[in-house]
């Protein structure tokens, strides 16, 4: 509003009329990156941010806020990594940026960084203290926290907490298949390969039960006795329970185990 003002004044300012084209540049590019997250493009929205800061390298706000949005986009986009080292840049430069801080608490979580997550919603907490997604965070860390020194379902697997379903139905497969009772010879071998395998199981059921994994992500275990209410847990599993069980029964190849305990 102020260039054009300019224009106004003098319709032949060569200095306006540059400025005026660069910054209706900018305006176009922002609207356009923010309708692109609006829709959930984070990648389109990515490039566009870079733009951005093509469009203008001299004023060090913009590339600051640019970097900032590439931040959320990588975080919402599941790349943590990037989103860490992103967002890592912008709070070097603003240190209690919350927006900054929450996605990035959000990248740690994905990598299973707990303790730095809760670090970074306090740190955002303290600096915007009515927030509700801060608080509800920060909790959700806590609890994924807690959850992970006991049972950990994407560990036992070996996928990561955004792993599609297609990817923990491999993984359990060649788990299972390799930790199967009938592949051990001694009592003892045979009692730490029904343990694993009840594990391998167990992680199965939940992370391909869209459900109890969204209980699970929450930070609440659906096999766990003490988080359900009412004492009895309904999905509880024993070793018999797994008895004749056929890992690669659903869509699998000709895989099938017999069982000899006494």
């Amino acid at each position: 509003s102020e260039v054009r003002e300019c224009l106004k004044l003098d319709q032949d300012h060569k200095q306006c009329f540059s400025l005026y084209k660069q910054v209706k540049k900018l305006n176009k590019q922002i609207e356009s990156a923010e309708e692109f997250i609006r829709e959930g493009r984070y990648e389109d929205a990515i490039n566009k941010y870079d733009s951005v800061m093509k469009t203008e390298p001299e004023v060090p706000i913009y590339a600051t806020r640019a970097k900032e949005r590439i931040c959320h986009c990588l975080s919402k986009n599941q790349q943590a990594p990037e989103a860490i080292k992103v967002c890592t840049e912008v709070l070097q430069l603003e240190p209690t940026n919350v927006n900054a801080l929450k996605d990035r608490a959000e990248a740690y979580l994905l990598e299973d960084l707990y303790e730095e997550a809760i670090k970074d919603y306090e740190t955002a907490q303290a600096n915007s203290e009515n927030d509700q997604q801060i608080r509800e965070g920060l909790e959700r860390a806590q609890r994924m926290l807690k959850q992970s020194q006991k049972r950990d379902y994407y560990k036992i697997l070996g996928v990561k907490r955004n792993a599609r379903k297609q990817e923990i139905i491999k993984a359990y497969r060649k788990l299972a298949s390799q930790w199967h009772p009938d592949n051990f010879q001694t009592e003892e071998e045979k009692k730490k390969a029904e343990k694993k395998f009840i594990d391998i199981a167990a992680a199965k059921e939940v992370l391909t039960d869209p459900e109890m994994r969204r209980k699970f992500d929450a930070g609440e275990d659906p096999l766990d006795a003490e988080s359900q209410q009412g004492g009895g847990n309904p999905f509880h599993r024993n070793w018999n329970t797994w008895q004749g069980f056929n890992p690669f029964g659903s869509g699998g190849g000709p895989f099938t185990f017999k069982f000899h305990f006494s």
